[in-house]
């Protein structure tokens, strides 16, 4: 799984109220300010509160047009993480890999999560300083250049290191959509929507890959697996190049500023060139401060655990559904493949589903004493205690036990499906809940709960051979299961003292800053 360094940021440049305060074209600076600037200088704001370059301004059609295009190049950037898991056989074949006693052809597939990890720490943040537009461009096109060397691979090694960096390129292209949300969205159903549009864009991207891959090596080789990627992703590069806007308001302004110095010869920058960080502050908030977290709230860690297991049960089903439908029905690669479809199924419900957790959540305004008119943070876990339960956890049993061959593939195929839903209300609801208690810490906690994913979609599904193999088809989902049902009590426990624990909490504390 990719590094889900969302783009709530940490330090955010302006909240809608602050916007909201600056009603002409500059701001004088104030003596106190910290930069390097004099009294002469002139700080940059938007023109009113209504400025229609001003993201959150932009018309509703353009918000979705943004939104869908980057959900959509969300998606089909994750295919290039699973699809090769299809065509295990001919790679091993080509390069002389047995998986007899190790799954070694999992290897490129586990280097592509490691790429995906690492990259998204160090390029998001320059993200945020040069804008989305071009860096995303640049990064869409370095994936492109680095998939072709995977498809003319002459040697096993190459495809490991190339999968390194196209699974780095494809962790900064799916975690920057989290930040393109927020940055033209306020706060409420659209924006909730949307996040849940994204995630869904994340699993079942994942999940299509082999499903993906099990055609194309139907009909045709290994190689063409990538080479239809390239022949894809490059149709749309145009689209990208016409229709991917500028989102960052910092770069918006600072652009608007160099403009207006341009022009008129005028001493005004944005409030973004005037604020430097420094290389040790920035390695404090993307590393430091996010396993700090990690080791010190329970709610990250536990609930790192719980999204942690769903993303890593995705890769294992890439492995354990071939080793079950082929032993069970002598199904081929293309069978096993076109049958994790059902897992896409099953998330797609789970999309249909979050409408109606949203409208849930929102409807728990009216009942906050806390903060009146704000949504409570359990609200978002709602959907997620059934969907955990029945879903993920009575799912996997479900396909536990219904995996002998007297019985028709459609009962495990069912279980795949309630799989799917529950994955993704698990890690919707975790993503949901975190943004809300944490707030203005939200980024890094989680960037640790990314890294918890991280870890189990790489190194998880190299025990999945083995395992399914030594305690049979039965037990070994069973043991998810169970693990799973573990993890299910822990919405539970926040919905019953969720209040007292982010009381408790010294980053729930201090995190709250007013988003509205």
């Amino acid at each position: 799984m990719q590094t889900w360094n969302w783009e709530v940021r940490d330090e955010p440049h302006q909240s809608q109220r602050q916007l909201h305060t600056h009603n002409g074209r500059f701001e004088d600076q104030p003596d106190d300010a910290q930069s390097t600037d004099t009294k002469a200088d002139a700080l940059i704001e938007w023109d009113g509160p209504e400025d229609p370059q001003n993201p959150f301004n932009w018309s509703i059609s353009k918000k979705w047009r943004v939104t869908i295009l980057a959900c959509f190049m969300t998606f089909i950037v994750q295919i290039n993480g699973t699809a090769m898991t299809s065509a295990a056989p001919q790679i091993n074949e080509r390069f002389r890999i047995s998986d007899e006693h190790f799954p070694h052809s999992y290897w490129p597939v586990m280097s592509w999560n490691l790429g995906g990890a690492a990259a998204p720490l160090l390029a998001l943040p320059l993200m945020e300083h040069f804008g989305v537009r071009w860096s995303y461009l640049f990064i869409y096109v370095s994936l492109i250049v680095f998939i072709v060397p995977q498809a003319l691979a002459q040697n096993f090694a190459t495809l490991i290191i190339t999968r390194i960096i196209t699974g780095g390129c494809s962790g900064v292209l799916a975690n920057i959509t989290g930040g393109i949300v927020s940055d033209i969205w306020r706060e409420g159903r659209s924006k909730s929507f949307a996040i849940s549009l994204f995630i869904w864009g994340l699993l079942a991207g994942l999940s299509m890959g082999p499903v993906i891959g099990s055609v194309v090596v139907q009909y045709t080789s290994w190689r063409w697996i990538f080479f239809s990627q390239i022949i894809f992703y490059s149709t749309f590069a145009p689209v990208l190049l016409l229709l991917l806007p500028e989102v960052r308001p910092d770069v918006i302004l600072s652009r608007r500023a160099a403009r207006i110095r341009k022009s008129t010869g005028q001493r005004v920058y944005a409030k973004s060139e005037r604020t430097h960080t420094s290389p040790k502050d920035l390695l404090k908030e993307t590393i430091v401060r996010p396993v700090r977290m990690l080791i010190t709230e329970p709610v990250v860690l536990f609930f790192g655990l719980w999204s942690a297991f769903c993303i890593g049960a995705a890769f294992m089903f890439t492995q354990s559904i071939t080793q079950v439908y082929s032993s069970l029905y002598s199904w081929s690669f293309f069978g096993t493949g076109l049958v994790q479809s059902a897992v896409v199924i099953g998330e797609l419900l789970g999309l249909l589903a979050s409408i109606y957790q949203d409208k849930m959540y929102f409807a728990s305004a009216s009942k906050n004493t806390e903060k009146p008119g704000r949504p409570i943070p359990e609200a978002r876990l709602y959907l997620s205690i059934p969907g955990s339960f029945l879903g993920l956890t009575v799912g996997l049993f479900f396909y536990a036990w219904t995996s002998y061959s007297s019985l028709h593939w459609i009962f495990p195929t069912l279980g795949l499906g309630l799989v799917g839903f529950g994955m993704f209300c698990v890690v919707t609801a975790v993503t949901g809940y975190i943004m809300d208690a944490y707030s203005k810490y939200a980024a890094s906690a989680i960037a640790g709960v990314a890294f918890l994913e991280n870890c189990f979609a790489a190194f998880l599904p190299l025990a999945t051979q083995s395992m399914y193999t030594n305690l049979g088809f039965q037990w070994s989902s069973s043991l998810l299961g169970f693990l799973a049902l573990v993890l299910s009590f822990i919405p539970l426990v926040l919905q019953s003292y969720g209040r007292k624990i982010r009381e408790k909490s010294p980053f729930m504390r201090n995190a709250g800053h007013d988003l509205s």
